[in-house]
């Protein structure tokens, strides 16, 4: 019996291939790139591209570890949300979840952003309620955002390269998604 390899998350393998494709091609391009996938607190609102920017962001990585880091979640989290939620639904996910934390940086936070570790909150949070019923809140749900939210809120006050605040509103985004599919 001969095994075939499937594209089994089409949206999840999808954003990985684009992640690596942007990091690779900046490299080559000696970081010339990486602005065009940087959401910046003093961005041009009448420019196309800087609007742009506010979901591809997410797109962008600071080194190799950062990226390793992100597409490590995504690539295990993302193909489960995927099948329970199908693919349109999580494609909508991820770019309601990058323009909220691209506009959540540039109005309240004067540094630049770049990454999908809010897109890897997201997944993390939205994963604790792929077996939910209505009107349940799951316990592995609570532990999950008390550890990985708390986390963010305690090393909030470090002064570092990460960005807890888009940590903070992904996983504020895929606990709003996972109650309003619990829902349903």
């Amino acid at each position: 019996m001969a095994l075939k390899i499937k594209w089994n998350a089409p949206v999840v393998l999808t954003f990985a291939l684009i992640c690596t494709g942007v990091f690779v091609a900046d490299r080559f391009l000696m970081g010339s790139l990486m602005p065009l996938f940087t959401v910046y607190p003093s961005m041009n609102w009448t420019n196309p591209l800087s609007l742009l920017s506010l979901v591809t962001h997410s797109m962008g990585h600071a080194s190799l570890e950062h990226l390793l880091g992100n597409l490590t979640f995504i690539l295990l989290l993302g193909p489960i949300i995927e099948e329970k939620y199908g693919s349109s639904k999580l494609l909508y996910m991820i770019l309601i979840t990058a323009l909220i934390t691209g506009l959540i940086n540039v109005f309240f936070f004067d540094t630049g952003l770049m990454g999908a570790s809010g897109i890897v909150f997201m997944l993390i949070l939205l994963v604790s309620f792929t077996n939910v019923s209505a009107g349940q809140i799951p316990i592995t749900f609570i532990l999950v955002a008390i550890l990985f939210i708390g986390k963010e809120f305690l090393q909030s006050v470090e002064v570092n390269q990460v960005a807890e605040s888009a940590h903070i509103i992904g996983g504020i985004c895929g606990s709003i998604f996972g109650f309003k599919g619990a829902r349903r």
